[in-house]
């Protein structure tokens, strides 16, 4: 544990050391300032006020009583000053759009956007009556809510000017108005315990939470997760109300210990594994205790805080490694998630002792062993266990209706913490025999730790760095989709496996194919890169070797199979001229997504990557033996294509267990697990090369759409040149007309000049004529 005091520290400056975790509570760093200046008397501690992390969760903001902006990297070691603003700080955030960028809220109810690197002000947002409270930046990063006691403002950050004025009823005030994450949503929370949902653009209600009558808690709080599935809302109570916000209801009540009579703050902490949920639920109660709780087995997994120096505000890094408390001492405490939950990660007591054979000696250490683990305490924060009360949903009006998690309840439930020994492949593989599955819970846990995946983050920003690659340009044209979010990370993902290897710039089912990876993956994008590059790696060995083609010797080690196992089947396609690429090709294409529901297409992949790599060439056969019925039905060419390209009546169960029948009883000679080459990782520190393709057809369709690229250039520059061309010629048209009317007019006039010229010679001769009358 390190203190750093800003007062001693010049701006920029490097800190002593290396700030590390104490062993028993946690603390990283105590930051103060005692920095007096004209404003404070000498050794006079200035307030830290608000904190707030940026996107990543390795730096943060701190804003204090004097309106002082400091900045704190913690991976680099370093702080600097980058405000003055002369008045206290109300609230804090950073831009998500701009990592450079944050918003500040001052004592004189305005919002000022500032650049951290150049420190120059960039808006000024004015429009309060009252402080701002609260800021909610929409995850376009283009709009920002800030509420105050009375009143809701929508700002465009783009012209730092206020787009919508949300204004409520005298008698209501308002509790917290944000965006609701990955969303076009905003959540409204009024002081009478309501709660909306709106529509951003229309500001239409979309939806009202229902308010418990029996467990009414007088809102002072609310935490959203960031999946958008749970909110909860606590306040002067014990009880935590959490809602589902999928199906709009009231979904559990949890009551809090008895010494906790109000919640001042909510947030949900990220969690590092799992499928982007969020379980771990951080209370600050008004004691000044922080306790991080577990929403579905209501475990209280550990606390930070005591009375002597209570906590009044807190933040959570978005990366989950750290919690920072703003103490009623006015300093800040930097804690490390990973320190205060290691006690979650011990090995379990085992159940079972090795012993020599022997019916009654084993007997009696196995009875031994289940007293062992039954009596045996299980390890949490500050030594203690605490088992946290669940209410139900009042269905009725019954509130008697309490029941106490026991411990057999909650193991069903364990935190994704538990899970940090690495797993032994025999025993993952018995789980499959026995059960057919992995816990849905920790499916992606366990996939990224039988992947091996290196977790590069240096080598992918560099591959993320060089862009969206040219073949990928108009991915959205290709594949339309509603999530804006999904495409983005389907277009980053294809363009860094197109950087990696060439020959993924010219594959056009790719897309298709890691679509599965992707929508799983999608709220981390290194690991939905790597998993989709081990799949490439090994389970498509030797694709791409007769590339633009199919595969045609493993399209041939497919149709082996199915000779030695189902000849019947095999000359029923042969009969009406069924090929392997029309009957393997297209399930493997898209790695069976196609053919089947997500829930079963997990269930599989959660057998192939515990096999080796040929175990999915065993799935194909067995996806065939078990539809042999409609198969041998079939005569048109059409209906085959159709079979193929869509979900079939086919039992995930009868697959799995007909592709482990035919692994365990083909011969050598056709077994495809000892044709092709093992499982291998990605390296670490760099991901290996991928050359296992024909270079000249890669380079040859490169140049081509390359040429095809210039040949649109000038294209496009000959129809401009046309254009203009066209352009010109029209001009000189008009002028031409112009000309010509011109000349009529001068014609008309040399007419009518030469009419008055008869007409004036008539006039001179008729006055002659009279000049010789009068003589």
């Amino acid at each position: 544990m390190q203190h750093l005091d800003l007062a001693k520290q010049d701006e920029g400056k490097i800190w002593i050391r290396k700030p590390m975790p104490s062993s028993d509570d946690g603390i990283m760093i105590k930051i103060e300032n005692r920095r007096g200046g004209a404003l404070a008397l000498e050794g006079k501690t200035i307030r830290a006020l608000h904190v707030a992390f940026d996107n990543f969760g390795d730096c943060f903001i701190m804003g204090d009583q004097h309106g002082q902006i400091y900045y704190f990297d913690l991976n680099k070691n370093r702080m600097k000053l980058c405000q003055r603003l002369g008045s206290a700080v109300t609230a804090l955030s950073f831009s998500t759009r701009h990592k450079n960028e944050f918003l500040v809220c001052c004592a004189d109810n305005s919002m000022k956007c500032f650049n951290m690197e150049t420190r120059d002000l960039l808006g000024w947002m004015k429009g309060h009556s009252s402080a701002i409270n609260n800021i909610s930046v929409h995850s376009s990063g283009k709009y920002a809510l800030t509420t105050s006691n009375d009143v809701a403002q929508l700002w465009d950050l783009d012209t730092f000017s206020r787009k919508r004025k949300l204004n409520i009823r005298e008698n209501v005030g308002i509790l917290k108005v944000f965006f609701l994450p990955l969303s076009n949503t905003i959540i409204t929370c009024f002081k009478d315990d309501s709660i909306f949902g709106w529509e951003a653009d229309t500001l239409q209600c979309k939806f009202q939470l229902p308010v418990p009558v029996e467990e009414r808690s007088q809102y002072l709080t609310v935490a959203i997760s960031s999946d958008s599935r749970f909110l909860v809302a606590g306040g002067r109570s014990q009880f935590l109300h959490v809602y589902t916000l999928d199906s709009r209801r009231l979904f559990r009540i949890i009551q809090l210990p008895n010494k906790v009579k109000s919640v001042k703050q909510l947030n949900f902490l990220p969690e590092k594994f799992g499928d982007g949920s969020n379980e771990m639920l951080s209370v600050l109660s008004k004691d000044g205790i922080l306790r991080v709780i577990h929403i579905h087995n209501c475990n209280l997994l550990f606390d930070v805080g005591d009375a002597q120096n209570p906590i009044l505000n807190f933040t959570s890094s978005p990366n989950g490694k750290y919690i920072i408390g703003v103490m009623d001492s006015g300093s800040l405490h930097v804690f490390s998630v990973k320190s205060l939950t290691s006690h979650l990660n011990k090995a379990p007591v085992p159940l079972l002792k090795v012993v020599s054979e022997g019916a009654t000696g084993s007997k009696k250490v196995l009875e031994d062993s289940r007293a062992t683990y039954s009596s045996a305490p299980v390890s949490t924060a500050r030594s203690s266990c605490s088992t946290l009360k669940t209410i139900p949903p009042p269905v009725s009006s019954a509130r008697s209706a309490r029941t106490d998690v026991t411990s057999e309840s909650s193991s069903a439930y364990p935190s994704y913490n538990v899970m940090t020994e690495p797993f032994e492949l025999k025993k993952l593989r018995r789980i499959l025999r026995a059960y057919g599955e992995y816990p849905a819970k920790y499916r992606l846990f366990i996939w990224k730790n039988l992947l091996q995946l290196p977790e590069n983050h240096e080598a992918f920003s560099c591959l993320v760095d060089k862009g969206t690659h040219s073949a990928y340009l108009n991915l959205h044209e290709d594949y339309p989709m509603k999530s804006r979010k999904l495409l983005r990370v389907l277009q980053r993902t294809c363009s860094s496996l197109a950087h990696w290897s060439a020959i993924f710039g010219e594959v056009k089912f790719l897309p298709v194919m890691i679509f599965p990876l992707v929508k799983l993956f999608q709220n981390n994008a290194l690991v939905c890169f790597e998993v989709s590059a081990t799949v490439l790696l090994n389970w498509c060995q030797h694709w791409f070797e007769f590339f633009p083609n199919p595969p045609i010797n493993i399209l041939a080690l497919v149709e082996n199979l199915l000779a030695h196992h189902d000849k019947v089947l095999l000359n029923h396609f042969i009969t009406y001229k069924v090929t392997s690429q029309r009957y393997a090709w297209p399930m493997l294409e898209s790695l069976f997504s196609e053919v089947m529901t997500k829930q079963e297409w997990q269930v599989l992949f959660d057998n192939i990557f515990s096999n080796e790599p040929g175990y999915i060439l065993y799935v194909v056969v067995a996806y065939l033996t078990v539809c042999r019925s409609p198969l041998l039905a079939m005569t048109e060419p059409e209906d085959f294509d159709y079979f193929f390209k869509h979900r079939n009546a086919a039992n995930i169960r009868s697959v799995i267990k007909e592709a482990n029948q035919l692994a365990d009883c083909t011969p050598d000679n056709v077994n495809p697990i000892k044709l092709l080459d093992g499982f291998m990782p990605l390296s670490v520190g760099q991901y290996q090369a991928f050359n296992k393709y024909p270079d000249f057809v890669v380079d040859f369709e490169a140049k081509e759409r390359e040429k095809l690229k210039d040949d649109e250039v000038e294209y496009l520059k000959e129809k401009q040149v046309a254009s203009d061309l066209k352009k010109e010629l029209s001009k000189k048209i008009s002028d031409v007309e112009e000309w010509y009317k011109q000349q009529e007019q001068v014609l008309a006039a040399g007419e009518q000049r030469k009419q008055l010229w008869k007409e004036e010679a008539k006039i001179r001769e008729q006055l002659a004529r009279l000049e010789s009358l009068k003589q």
